[in-house]
């Protein structure tokens, strides 16, 4: 309902009271039953009816998103309709089943339930599959899922979260890493990163910058979207030994490998490399604590010269305004890799000038779900 009745004219004090009053007026039943009837808020009351609903209902839209995934049924819809019977052929289940599958994915507007019965991919089921790197993401949910199961023991420090063993390659470790943990963690980073790697371009000029080391760049997938756009531009990479390779091979594919230098280590314990003028953190700083993003930051710092340039870009916080993707999402995923956090802009500034940047800014995000970006300068 309105907060027009504790307005900005009201008197500070009389505020919260009129508000406690008017919240538990809403939070009664009979009024809910009034408003939902009477012809100036029925429609108010339906819509915010809807949204309740959504939020309550969530988790099963989150479950049947993933088995459509994993039974490939937008795949499956790709070339034409097919009947509910067809389908559940494929995926060797019950047609009935399949039915209502199918009819949840109609309800969540991935695909379309034709006159003739059979159903159809429509736009938003096609852009799901469109995003690269989504399907393996959502697959890779159990065990975040898992790990929501008890969200308040959760929020307590109680659960010994399957995330956190699921991408030990997060927490800087070398030898006892198995390298398939680190080619799929790198592999599924690298495939989500093309909608990064676009917004990040569309905020940030580097039209100035002579050389750019991205830190905890991976298998290069950013810094391969830096030198497609700006071709006289040199590239750095800087991450473990066991995963830099991969961003020396992604740069030969495209035939960029004169471009780019590999410099293995660990942020943690290592010096960064030197001769760069611009250094990027994509999808860095949430995965560690302050006292890990401190360090790094003053390590960026000293390697940068006079002038040099940060980019900071990753989900983050809404901050005093919450953001849904940030704040809900990505807030979670972090609690549950027991590394990290997500940041507003500003926290994300504040720890910047704290390591003696300056000039910091934070462009309007295109899509705050894909990323957001915080900008700084070392002084002259």
């Amino acid at each position: 309902m309105s907060d027009a009745a504790t307005g900005p004219d009201m008197p500070q004090r009389a505020k919260p009271r009129l508000r406690g009053w008017f919240n538990r007026l809403i939070a009664r039943p009979s009024f809910q039953a009034w408003a939902s009837h009477f012809p100036l808020t029925r429609g108010l009351a339906r819509r915010e009816g809807a949204e309740i609903f959504d939020l309550v209902s969530g988790f099963v839209q989150s479950q049947v998103l993933m088995a459509i995934v994993e039974l490939r049924v937008l795949h499956r819809l790709m070339d034409g309709p097919r009947s509910a019977a067809g389908l559940a052929r494929d995926a060797g289940m019950m047609p009935e089943r399949m039915e209502i599958l199918l009819q949840a994915a109609s309800a969540l507007g991935l695909i379309r339930r034709q006159r003739d019965g059979r159903f159809a991919l429509v736009r938003k089921g096609a852009a799901l599959l469109g995003v690269p790197g989504l399907e393996a993401m959502i697959l890779h949910h159990r065990a975040f899922y898992r790990d929501m199961e008890d969200p308040v023991a959760l929020l307590c420090g109680e659960v010994d979260t399957e995330l956190a063993d699921f991408w030990p390659y997060v927490f800087g470790a070398r030898g006892d890493v198995d390298p398939k943990v680190t080619r799929t963690y790198s592999d599924l980073m690298a495939d989500s990163q093309a909608l990064v790697a676009q917004d990040t371009l569309r905020m940030v000029d580097l039209s100035d910058v002579r050389c750019l080391m991205d830190v905890g760049g991976g298998s290069g997938a950013f810094a391969l979207a830096v030198a497609q756009a700006y071709p006289r531009l040199d590239l750095m990479v800087f991450d473990l030994p066991d995963v830099v390779p991969g961003a020396l091979a992604r740069f030969e594919a495209a035939g960029q490998g004169g471009r780019l230098s590999v410099h293995g280590g660990s942020f943690r314990s290592d010096s960064l490399a030197y001769g760069a003028d611009a250094i990027s953190l994509i999808r860095v700083l949430y995965d560690h604590s302050d006292d890990t993003v401190r360090s790094l930051l003053s390590k960026i710092f000293d390697s940068l010269p006079p002038g040099g340039r940060l980019i900071v870009s990753e989900p983050m916080s809404g901050g005093a305004v919450p953001e849904r993707a940030g704040d809900v999402y990505f807030a979670f995923y972090t609690m549950a890799m027991r590394t990290g956090k997500t940041r507003s802009s500003a926290e994300i500034a504040r720890l910047c000038t704290q390591a003696g940047f300056i000039q910091c800014k934070a462009p309007a995000p295109l899509r705050p779900f894909v990323t957001s970006v915080v900008t700084c300068a070392k002084p002259l």
